[in-house]
């Protein structure tokens, strides 16, 4: 287990304990987030515990060719009841991730801190949201970080159903238009293998972090 200090480092992540976990300490800045994530490595913690990093051996994926929107989820795209837009509302969002209840969970890992580091990495682009919006009011979207040809979601939330699956379907759309090569989901839950994510040796998710493998 590595403790980090004040200088900009992460130990490589074949050292990551079997837990998940490759290091705690270090800070939220800007700098230590894009080089987290970029090495595939990124911040889980609740309120009143260190800064905790976690490169897990299984990571949740998506291959962007493997998605397919389901009959049900058609119908509901076809009824055109929601409205979505591309980062517009960054803060509202990941707000809404922090403050939505969830089934078998008694608080949020999403601390303020977090909020007010991610919304600084919003205002660098690197942090983006999608919200999904029914008549005018925001409804449910979700946020990540997004490194130009991998998508690293970190939450979503819905006030109404389907609303997230709207924002993960309108992100998919975007993402293969615009030729990024996975989206990563971090780890498993049901819901996200409901939306045909599976997951995947971390070593092979280094391999599609580094461009210049494409």
């Amino acid at each position: 287990m590595y403790y980090l200090s004040q200088d900009l480092f992460f130990p490589d992540v074949t050292l990551t304990h079997s837990s998940g976990i490759i290091a705690l300490g270090g800070d939220l800045s800007p700098q230590r987030l894009q080089l987290a994530y970029s090495s595939g490595i990124f911040p889980w913690f609740e309120d009143g515990e260190p800064i905790t990093w976690w490169s897990p051996d299984l990571r949740m994926v998506l291959f962007l060719d493997e998605f397919v929107v389901s009959k049900s989820m058609r119908n509901v795209l076809n009824r055109k009841t929601f409205t979505v837009t591309f980062n517009q509302n960054f803060r509202d969002v990941i707000a809404n991730c922090q403050q939505i209840e969830r089934d078998g969970q008694n608080g949020t890992w999403i601390t303020n801190d977090m909020i007010e580091a991610y919304c600084k990495l919003n205002e660098l682009g690197i942090a983006k949201s999608v919200e999904v919006w029914q008549n005018n009011e925001l409804v449910g979207g979700l946020y990540g970080i997004d490194l130009g040809h991998v998508f690293c979601g970190e939450s979503m939330f819905s006030k109404v159903s389907n609303a997230s699956k709207v924002a993960f379907i309108a992100l998919v759309k975007h993402l293969r238009q615009n030729d990024y090569k996975l989206l990563d989901c971090q780890v498993y839950n049901s819901h996200l293998e409901s939306l045909g994510c599976r997951e995947i040796e971390r070593d092979d998710f280094i391999k599609f972090l580094k461009k210049d493998q494409f």
